[in-house]
């Protein structure tokens, strides 16, 4: 599946890596991530998108969202967008689709092999288009949980589908390495949520 002649970029989907580990039970540990990724060919980027609620004093996600930028991780950002639905509920969505396909099409000439963590449907166009141009796709998701976390379209399209919980070993953080944490769920805006 990886050639280790290859130049490889990592594009993270992070409300929809952070809800498929959830899903399945455990956390990543991003400093092993990369090195997994490290030991497969020659990792030239791994971009790392979120949506962040702006107006809140603290967010639980923000010592992640520091940590990843100063430890070779690029972190893409936008603030989410807050609106009232038809039934007057207060709703909140920050998608990240649009910039992460923008980043991969420009970054498509330096590398060969682009792994892509998310289940999202929306991605199969991407993945095509990459394709045509001549690069290895992986996607990394789950198929063990009920509906898979993964669209089924889009699982088809990809060169490789890597089940994450075969990752769990390599790139899962040990639950006594850190206390406690406040459910970051709140944080991670996907494309539906709230």
């Amino acid at each position: 599946m990886f050639d280790p002649r290859e130049k490889i970029a990592l594009f993270i989907d992070g409300a929809n890596l952070y809800s498929t580990a959830k899903a399945i039970g455990f956390d990543i540990d991003y400093k092993r991530l990369l090195k997994e990724f490290q030991s497969k060919g020659y990792l030239l980027r791994a971009y790392y998108y979120t949506a962040l609620v702006e107006e809140q004093e603290y967010s639980s996600i923000r010592p992640l969202i520091d940590w990843l930028d100063y430890n070779g991780y690029k972190v893409v950002t936008k603030p989410v967008k807050e609106f009232v639905d038809s039934a007057g509920r207060r709703k909140i969505k920050g998608n990240m689709d649009i910039e992460l396909a923008v980043d991969a099409m420009q970054l498509i000439d330096h590398v060969d092999h682009i792994v892509l963590f998310s289940g999202d449907g929306d991605f199969r166009s991407l993945v095509e288009a990459l394709q045509r141009r001549g690069r290895k796709v992986s996607v990394v998701s789950t198929l063990q949980t009920q509906p898979p976390m993964i669209a089924d379209d889009l699982r088809r399209q990809a060169d490789h589908f890597i089940e994450l919980s075969t990752l769990m070993q390599r790139v899962g953080r040990d639950p006594g390495e850190r206390p406690p944490r406040i459910d970051e769920e709140d944080d991670e805006i996907g494309d539906d949520d709230y």
